[in-house]
Formats: structure tokens, sequence, C-alpha cells
């Protein structure tokens, strides 16, 4: 099991709702995929020979802001595919579960299990 402490989606353009040029949109996928791997690998994350995973998502909001979970999952697309690059494990094949923590901190706690 490999736990993840990994930064929190705040750049608008990630935001499935947001409707701004296609170019921004693209630029704050590409950074967000690169933090999201760069972080994990700083954590020890790499590659994982596995037929499937169970990844589980909590996310520690920054404030006390009312934020619905599919769009936190939506915000969190690019960072999940740079995680896929860092596992080796192509994300068609893992299993998601999403959750809301009770503490404040503006990130989010990844857990990665071996199916």
């Amino acid at each position: 099991m490999l736990t993840l402490t990994l930064p929190w989606p705040h750049m608008k353009p990630l935001s499935p709702n947001w409707r701004g040029h296609w170019g921004s949109k693209a630029q704050a996928k590409k950074s967000f995929r690169k933090a999201w791997a760069i972080t994990a690998m700083s954590q020890g994350a790499r590659k994982i020979d596995a037929a499937g995973l169970k990844v589980s998502l909590a996310f520690h909001l920054p404030n006390k802001r009312a934020m619905d979970l599919d769009n936190l999952l939506a915000r969190c697309k690019a960072g999940l595919d740079g995680l896929a690059d860092v596992l080796g494990v192509d994300d068609s094949k893992w299993q998601i579960a999403i959750s809301k923590a009770d503490t404040i901190g503006g990130f989010v706690r990844v857990t990665v299990e071996e199916v």
C-alpha cells in the first residue's frame, strides 16, 4: 500500500464548469499532471507490476466552502493521469473511491493498493 499527499487542484481551468480559452485549460492540465507525477515520485511512488489498482482519494478541502465530490474528481483527472504515468498501470484498470475528509488542509490524500 502506498499513501501520497498530493497538491490541491486549485487552478480554475481544471474545473469542468470553467469556460475559458482552450489554451489556458490545456496549460493548466499539463502543469497539474506534471505536479502530481513529480510529487508522487518524491514520496516514493514507482512503477508497479499489477493488473489493477484500488485508488482512494480523500479530499482535504482548503476551506469550509461546499464542493461537489464529482467536480473534485473531475478537477483531478489530469493529476490522476500523471499518477498513472508514474505507477505504470493504465487508469482504465483502476477502481476509484472518493471522499471528503473532515479536516481542512488544501491537499488530496491518495492511497494506492494492488487489486
